[in-house]
């Protein structure tokens, strides 16, 4: 890779937002204000009915777009306290690292359910197991699962670094999983930030090449999938698929996988890609000046990966070997697709 840096710009992204867009992001944050006048002193049945409004009137705007899809918006109802255990486990501040990344797999369990096993399917595949027990002769079992291999056999694992890196191994290992073939995702790795020190509305996302490893034949026509556990922005996914198609690369589907996301990043997503839907677990109203999520739940990448010294930041293979012989054991087959995408 050549050391030629992408930069997007926020302005750039808001120029794909409609005018209904713009209005109805305005509702939201007019609506949290009121809702922050309630947190100090905090007033919960107040923060109770905020919260009630806010989620009511982000359905009725996500009802108007079909690529954006929530969990909780879309599945029956009963499936809503699941979901609803599961993040605010997530955005507790009190949840320490092995119970963050236990309800993360969790919420990619959860999301690829949504994308792909949700629906009725006639055809099926059979998953014939051999059992442990040998008395009084070799016992087997089978079981049946939807056929979607058609839906993902086509897949390529685009990671953007750090955060994204674990849930993109997560729904890989669910493909595998599901695939009749056990198929195994390649990986594709970009090394993109956004530049912290600016607000949001001037916020620059920075694709470094020289530090990404990907083969751009491995991506034409592919059904591309990102799971990255916060969208807020959605300027690091625009970034590197916009990069993809300016070098030819044409995307047979987009498939954004997250934990939570700002209902601004899911509408400029899916306004400035093509074939491209989002799905995500929660959906958050609004973004603070910095371009966090509120209320959010911190940064997931260190919540997840642990902080880095920001003299010495970890390389992907530091990142990998730190998290140990559990997730290494788990999650073998992706590991061994990204070392040999990484070391050629």
């Amino acid at each position: 890779m050549s050391d030629e840096k992408i930069i997007l710009k926020a302005e750039d992204l808001d120029g794909y937002l409609t005018a209904d867009d713009q209005n109805d992001l305005k509702s939201l944050e007019l609506m949290y204000k009121d809702t922050l006048s309630h947190f100090n002193p905090v007033n919960k049945d107040a923060i109770v009915s905020s919260f009630d409004s806010m989620g009511h009137k982000m359905q009725e705007i996500c009802a108007k777009h079909p690529n954006i899809k929530v969990y909780s918006f879309v599945t029956e109802e009963g499936a809503h306290a699941e979901a609803s255990r599961v993040i605010s486990k997530l955005r507790d501040v009190k949840t320490e690292h092995e119970e963050f990344l236990y309800y993360s797999q969790r919420a990619y369990e959860m999301l690829f359910r949504l994308a792909y096993t949700d629906e009725h399917y006639d055809k099926k595949n059979h998953i014939f197991v051999k059992t442990p027990v040998s008395s009084p002769v070799q016992n087997y079992a089978v079981h049946k699962i939807p056929d979607i291999d058609d839906k993902i056999e086509n897949t390529v694992m685009c990671v953007m670094l750090r955060g994204a890196l674990l849930p993109s191994m997560i729904m890989s290992k669910e493909i595998q999983e599901y695939s009749s073939s056990g198929y195994v995702t390649p990986f594709a790795l970009f090394k993109i930030n956004r530049d912290d020190s600016r607000m949001e509305n001037n916020m620059q996302y920075i694709l470094n090449l020289k530090n990404s490893f990907f083969n751009l034949e491995d991506l034409d026509g592919k059904d591309l999938i990102f799971a990255d556990p916060m969208n807020a922005t959605g300027g690091s996914l625009v970034t590197v698929v916009k990069y993809l198609q300016s070098q030819g690369i044409k995307p047979k589907s987009i498939k954004f996988f997250n934990v939570i996301s700002a209902l601004k990043g899911s509408l400029r997503v899916t306004r400035a890609l093509e074939n491209c839907t989002c799905y995500t677990l929660w959906m958050d109203p609004v973004l603070n000046e910095k371009a966090y999520i509120m209320p959010g739940l911190g940064d997931a990448g260190d919540r997840l990966n642990g902080c880095d010294n920001h003299e010495t930041p970890r390389n992907i293979i530091q990142l990998i070997a730190d998290y140990g012989s559990g997730i290494a054991g788990l999650y073998r087959s992706q590991l061994r697709k990204i070392e040999q995408t990484v070391l050629g």
